[in-house]
């Protein structure tokens, strides 16, 4: 499966999510969504990286759209993730890395000379529509939010 690419209408799909039951991208449909994958729970970067996304939630609200964040974790790991950082988005759990691929983020890495299949940090804005309308791949943590808030603003 090839992964998608912006102008694309972005397949349907449902996974677990920290507030109970599945959460499916159709759900939203009417509503911009900021999908962003994230390694791993209670790790430096990705709580930074959540914590952003929460302090922003009330502008990416008043733009209509709302954030899913999506790591291979287990639902209990993003339960305390969840409550730790008093996150007010769902986190979806992505443990056979389904959707991982369909963006094509999950990918080889390197750390300190090992190999692994991991998750590379990437946000993307899908329309109200279902279409995606813009990535960011490989981010750093550092301004993200302030970019995704400046193309929510277009």
């Amino acid at each position: 499966m090839s992964e998608i690419t912006v102008g694309q209408p972005v397949p349907d799909f449902s996974l677990p999510s920290s507030t109970g039951g599945e959460v499916s991208l159709s759900q939203y449909r009417g509503k911009k969504v900021l999908l962003y994958f994230y390694p791993k729970n209670m790790t430096p970067a990705c709580t930074q990286e959540a914590c952003e996304f929460r302090d922003a939630d009330d502008l990416i609200a008043a733009k209509g759209a709302v954030v899913l964040g999506i790591s291979p974790d287990s639902l209990a790991s993003h339960a305390k993730f969840t409550e730790k950082n008093s996150l007010p988005f769902p986190l979806l759990s992505d443990g056979d890395h389904r959707v991982s691929e369909m963006f094509g983020v999950w990918q080889l890495k390197k750390l300190y000379g090992k190999e692994f299949m991991g998750i590379v940090r990437s946000t993307f804005l899908i329309d109200e529509e279902g279409v995606l309308t813009a990535q960011w791949r490989k981010v750093r943590v550092k301004n993200h939010v302030e970019a995704v808030l400046e193309e929510l603003a277009k």
